[in-house]
């Protein structure tokens, strides 16, 4: 199948490239309720999954363990710019796990907000684990471990205690067999299982709904969901597209995977969202998943208005110039 058209860019009036996707809808019951592209092909949803990822240190009882804030439980779902306040979030969880930075194993990473960067330079720093964007999860992966009282070294591999209940969850709330299916190695060293469309947005309409969901786990969902909601800036940060829709329209539940990934939750609504865009490009993706959200029937007029403006982006060349555009189809 060759997958639609889903966002296009523009320029002097007329389309210069095209974004092919596909995207799933899925609602109460676990209907699906809109879809378009190939929605049965696994695909790698990367970051996409990482409240999965913490769902099952919370649901052991790690934040109530080792006294995690809500900032920290955020941030354990976040790709973040490794700004000075996610830095500072993840050494805090760290610390209260009763864990060192020497065992991180996301690997360092320069911060992805010129600023932040710059800052960083101009002090004489130099790029560490705790500034990758995935810190936050893995701090949670660490304190997880301590709360099995397991050897925390080696957290990443796929035979570690911590990615076997992370992938016995992921299955569970997808209802896809992980076993079973491509595994590979995220930018952060974590293993990333390859699930089709429809069945990651199942699995977001369970996390949102609590539908078919233990209260255990159901609880444990709605308090990564409330963690967000209160602070959507430690999940990407500043000029953060997460950030940005959650801050704009708190009701909404969003999250970037790389590769044009994005998985989405309406809370209010019980349904779960996920997208891919074919040639991995972030612009596309980031229209994509406005455009779907906006289309839903579940919004105020001020809800639907904010995520209509994030269905198109504005073009500028070097000197600031409008050229053009990307907007979603």
């Amino acid at each position: 199948m060759i997958d639609p058209v889903v966002a296009e860019v523009t320029r002097g009036g007329m389309v210069e490239s095209l974004h092919r996707g596909a995207w799933a809808v899925v609602g109460p019951g676990g209907r699906l309720l809109a879809s378009a592209g190939s929605i049965d092909s696994p695909v790698f949803p990367r970051s996409a999954i990482k409240a999965f990822q913490c769902l099952p240190a919370v649901e052991a009882g790690v934040v109530e363990a080792f006294g995690m804030s809500d900032e920290e439980v955020a941030l354990a779902c976040a790709s973040h710019n490794g700004e000075e306040e996610h830095v500072r979030v993840a050494r805090s969880a760290l610390a209260k796990a009763h864990v060192s930075e020497d065992l991180y194993e996301c690997g360092p990473q320069w911060p992805s907000l010129t600023s932040a960067l710059r800052d960083l330079v101009q002090s004489g720093g130099e790029a560490l684990p705790v500034h990758n964007n995935c810190s936050g999860k893995h701090a949670f992966m660490l304190a997880f471990a301590m709360k099995l009282g397991v050897d925390p070294h080696n957290y990443t591999k796929r035979d570690h205690p911590v990615q076997q209940a992370i992938e016995k969850a992921m299955g569970e709330m997808c209802e896809y067999d992980l076993a079973n299916t491509p595994c590979g190695i995220d930018g952060c060293s974590v293993p990333t299982w390859a699930l089709p469309l429809r069945n990651l947005a199942l699995g977001f309409q369970k996390f949102t709904s609590g539908e078919c969901l233990s209260e255990v786990r159901a609880a444990a969902c709605r308090r990564i969901i409330a963690a967000v909601r209160a602070h959507p800036f430690m999940v990407s940060g500043t000029k953060g597209f997460c950030t940005e829709l959650m801050q704009a329209v708190p009701r909404a539940f969003v999250k970037v995977g790389a590769e044009g990934v994005y998985c989405a939750a309406v809370p209010h609504a019980g349904i779960g969202i996920a997208i891919k865009v074919d040639d991995g490009a972030s612009r596309g993706a980031e229209v994509t998943v406005a455009r779907v959200l906006a289309d839903l029937d579940c919004w105020t007029n001020e809800e639907k208005s904010a995520l209509e403006g994030m269905t198109r982006h504005t073009i500028t060349n070097r000197r600031g110039t409008e050229v053009g555009e990307v907007r979603a189809v």
